[in-house]
């Protein structure tokens, strides 16, 4: 695919890049030159993202990794490093929702894992990755949240919880890393046709009341939210930062 955005040159690590919206974004990124590193538990998934997604202008490479591990976050990033060189675009797409149902019958476990993943994951990754951003004067660090962050989703009281604070870290983030020339923004999509929204979006009734609410119609594919991921990775985005690109088809403008 021809793209307009350079990233030539650069290095970028997409977590949860095996499938959906972070396999959406790690081909885009190497279709514009950048050498994508793929991080996510599951390495048999990884590998075969890896071999799919070869032969663009950009490399993209497998690096099995848990971040809610610590000892395999430590070994991670060096690791990147070493094999495509210092890390320009941090994409934290990586993400779980365990808890469905009423919050009155979820469990305090399922609240730590949540937060773990989605928030400490995040933050693992940018307290190791952004002082050489910040050393180098230029970076881009791209959470990936959800609507869910800006409306409550039914029935996921902790999902939803969890998005709000990392749109909130984003912006707090980016007043932080802004003055060494970092930026760091978020991504806001709805309902999107992958594994990791299944249960929504096989549910005819929730799916139903999902596009009734959108102002365009059809429901998201990951290759919809992806573009963002690449203008803010780019330099057209250059002073953009502290921002929340919500990609719903409308659907909170209502």
């Amino acid at each position: 695919m021809a793209v307009s955005i350079n990233l030539d040159g650069r290095t970028a690590l997409v977590t949860g890049g095996g499938r959906g919206i972070g396999k959406a974004i790690a081909a885009l990124f190497a279709d514009a030159g950048a050498n994508v590193a793929i991080a996510s538990r599951k390495s048999d998934v990884l590998e075969a993202t890896a071999r799919e997604l070869s032969g663009r202008p950009g490399r993209v490479a497998a690096f099995p990794c848990h971040i809610g591990h610590i000892d395999e976050v430590d070994r991670l990033v060096p690791a990147i490093e070493a094999a495509l060189g210092p890390i320009d675009i941090l994409v934290n797409n990586a993400a779980t929702n365990i808890q469905l149902g009423s919050v009155l019958e979820a469990t305090e476990e399922a609240l730590g894992k949540m937060v773990d993943t989605n928030i400490q994951g995040a933050l693992r990754l940018v307290r190791r990755i952004a002082p050489g951003m910040r050393a180098r004067k230029r970076g881009s660090i791209i959470n990936i949240a959800s609507v869910s962050g800006l409306r409550p989703q039914q029935n996921s009281a902790y999902y939803s919880l969890t998005k709000a604070a990392l749109l909130m870290l984003t912006r707090s983030l980016a007043q932080e890393f802004g003055p060494s020339g970092v930026r760091v923004n978020a991504i806001a999509p709805g309902l999107v046709k992958t594994d990791f929204s299944a249960a929504l979006w096989q549910n005819e009734a929730t799916r139903e009341r999902y596009l009734a609410a959108q102002m365009l119609p059809g429901l998201a594919e990951p290759e919809a939210i992806a573009p963002a991921a690449l203008f803010l990775a780019g330099d057209d985005a250059r002073f953009v930062t502290g921002h929340i690109l919500v990609v719903d088809g409308g659907l909170t403008a209502r």
